[in-house]
Formats: structure tokens, C-alpha cells, sequence
């Protein structure tokens, strides 16, 4: 928004001054010296008017945006509103005046006055209007560039953490386990992660891919989890068909998944419980809080990262809700 006051202070005064003089509705001398201050307060005062009242209309139309095509038919609906507005208020104070003053009553100054009014507003509402533009296009390229650079970081850590290292040397431990002790499961195992990895290489380039889809990858990615963590892990899911359908960023509950069992102690007694379900527009991916009671080294770039991609595809954010029993994130579904 334009800031205006140093604007105010120096033209509202010298409007109120001025155009009288221009339209030649006060004679100067039939009045007093006092009686010519109080004259001029008075369309000081009218200037004043005139000049809320147009910043009120400016300030309503301006989030009419219009593209480039019809810029100029928005500038000139806002010239139009604001001269009727300032033709409506300049005549009906000029008249005021002239029958309050010594004045004789002349349609002539009251139209000049009128004229002069409408043509200093739409002076001020084309300048005001070229800085408005000027000022948006410069916030719009911060926007862009901000963007822009998220995006860059967002897909640099996509490439450079495509999968948890950890998870992958887990999981070839967890099957180098299974191959000596349970071949039969080992070989289960083995095609649940090369679905897992098929999956991150996929998608690892797509902006969105369904919700459908990213279960079917929960389903392989919680049975490699569940093969090593056993009853610790519990996975509750609870969503509707038609939500399926909607859209997420690839492997954004995976992120969530894995930020839960990172940062949380579970045991037999006391397992892990991850539930996924339908919540209007979003999906709430929520688990029982236990934090570990050491430090865990982290950067939080996964959470950042899932709330970079959400702001950069839909312009929208991730919501978090914590609480002593619980953590809760809500994943907006994108239609």
C-alpha cells in the first residue's frame, strides 16, 4: 500500500486553497481576513473529503486485479468512480458555500469548481495508480524470486535425500537378516523395496500424484517398517473414496511417517501409532507424542521442505497442531 501522509499533509491543504481560486468561487474582497481563513478551512475540509473518499475507493477496487489485457479498462473504472465521487462532493460544497457566503449565487462557479475537482482527481488517481503498479510489480518479483528460490531448494533436497540413508541401510540389514532366517519373507521383503524405490524414482520429478497412489507406496513403506520394528509400529487409515482421488506432493505423508518414528520412543507396551484420515479438505496424518529423551539430530529440512513444495504447487501451507499426547499435520488435498 502506498503510503500517503507526507501527500495528505502537503496537497490536501494546497487543493483546498487552490482550486477555489482556479474556479473563482470566493471573492476576495468582500471578507475579512478572518472570514478568508475560515473559507479556506472550509474547502481545506472538502479537500479533505474528496481525497478519503477516493483513497476508500481505491483501496475497495484494488483487489479487482485485472490482467495486462484489461489494465486500462480498470484504471479507467476507478478515474470514472472517483470523478463522480469528487464531481458530487466539489458541487454540493461549492453550492453550500455560495449560499452560506456573501457570494451571488452563479452556476457557472459552481461548475467550474465541479470541473476543476474532477480534473485534479483524476490527476491523483492516475499517479496513484502508476505507483500502485509500480509497487505491485516490484512485490510480485520478490514473489517470484522467493519462489523461485525455495523451488531450487525444494528440488535440491529432493535429489540429494531422494531416500533416508538410514532407511536404506536398515532395510538391507533387516533383508540380509531375513535371507538367513526366513528366506520365504526375504523374498516379500525384497519386492516390497523395490516397489518402495521404484516409487521414489518415479515420482521423484512430479509436482502431485494421487492420494491413491501415495497409500498403495504407504502400504510397501510401512510393511519394510513393520518387518523391523514389529508391534511398535501400528498404522491406522480411515479415508474416504472420493478423497483418494484428490491430489499431494509425492512422498509428503512418507515425510510425515518418518519424522514421527525419528523423534519418538516406542516399545511393545507402548507402540507408535500412525493414523492417516479424511478431514474435509485435508488429510491429518497424527501420532501419539513420545519424544525421545535425548536430542535427536535433526534440521527440520523435512518439514520445511514438505511446506516449501505445498506454498510453491497449490499456494497453500501445511498446518501443525501440537499438544502434549499428540502431533498432528494436515495435508491440504489438492482438487
Amino acid at each position: 500500500m502506498i503510503k500517503d501522509a507526507l501527500l495528505k499533509i502537503i496537497f490536501i491543504p494546497i487543493l483546498g486553497i487552490g482550486l477555489p481560486i482556479v474556479a473563482g468561487i470566493i471573492s476576495y474582497d468582500r471578507y475579512s481576513f478572518i472570514e478568508l481563513i475560515g473559507a479556506n478551512l472550509f474547502f481545506i475540509l472538502t479537500s479533505f473529503i474528496i481525497w478519503a473518499g477516493c483513497n476508500w475507493i481505491h483501496i475497495k477496487l484494488r483487489p479487482l486485479h485485472a490482467p495486462v489485457s484489461r489494465m486500462f479498462a480498470r484504471i479507467a473504472t476507478v478515474c470514472f468512480i472517483s470523478a463522480l465521487y469528487a464531481a458530487c462532493t466539489g458541487g454540493l460544497s461549492s453550492f453550500t458555500w455560495i449560499k452560506m457566503s456573501r457570494e451571488s449565487f452563479n452556476w457557472m462557479g459552481v461548475y467550474k469548481f465541479i470541473a476543476v475537482c474532477v480534473a485534479a482527481v483524476i490527476i491523483f488517481t492516475l499517479v496513484y495508480e502508476i505507483l500502485f503498479l509500480s509497487k505491485e510489480r516490484e512485490l510480485d518479483n520478490k514473489i517470484v524470486d522467493q519462489l523461485d528460490k525455495e523451488r531450487s531448494q525444494a528440488e535440491l533436497q529432493a535429489l540429494t535425500n531422494e531416500m533416508d540413508p538410514h532407511f536404506i541401510f536398515n532395510s538391507l540389514n533387516t533383508l540380509n537378516y531375513l535371507l538367513l532366517n526366513n528366506p520365504q519373507q526375504a523374498h516379500l521383503f525384497n519386492n516390497k523395496l523395490a516397489q518402495v524405490y521404484k516409487y521414489f524414482l518415479i515420482n521423484k520429478t512430479r509436482e502431485l500424484i494421487s492420494l491413491r497412489d501415495e497409500m498403495e507406496f504407504i502400504d510397501n513403506y510401512f510393511f519394510l517398517l513393520q518387518i523391523r520394528h514389529d508391534s511398535k509400529l501400528q498404522l491406522h487409515i480411515d479415508l474416504n473414496e472420493e478423497s483418494r482421488k484428490a491430489m499431494i506432493p509425492p512422498c509428503a505423508v512418507q515425510v510425515l511417517i518418518e519424522n514421527a518414528i525419528k523423534h519418538n520412543e516406542f516399545t511393545d507396551a507402548n507402540p507408535l501409532l500412525i493414523k492417516i484420515i479424511t478431514n474435509g479438505h485435508y488429510i491429518r496424518v497424527s501420532n501419539n507424542a513420545k519424544p525421545k529423551p535425548y536430542a535427536v539430530s535433526s534440521t527440520g529440512i523435512g518439514l520445511k521442505n514438505l511446506s516449501s513444495r505445498y506454498r510453491i504447487i497449490s499456494r497453500k501451507n501445511i498446518e501443525i497442531e501440537k499438544s502434549r499426547e499428540n502431533f498432528t499435520v494436515k495435508l491440504p488435498l489438492i482438487r
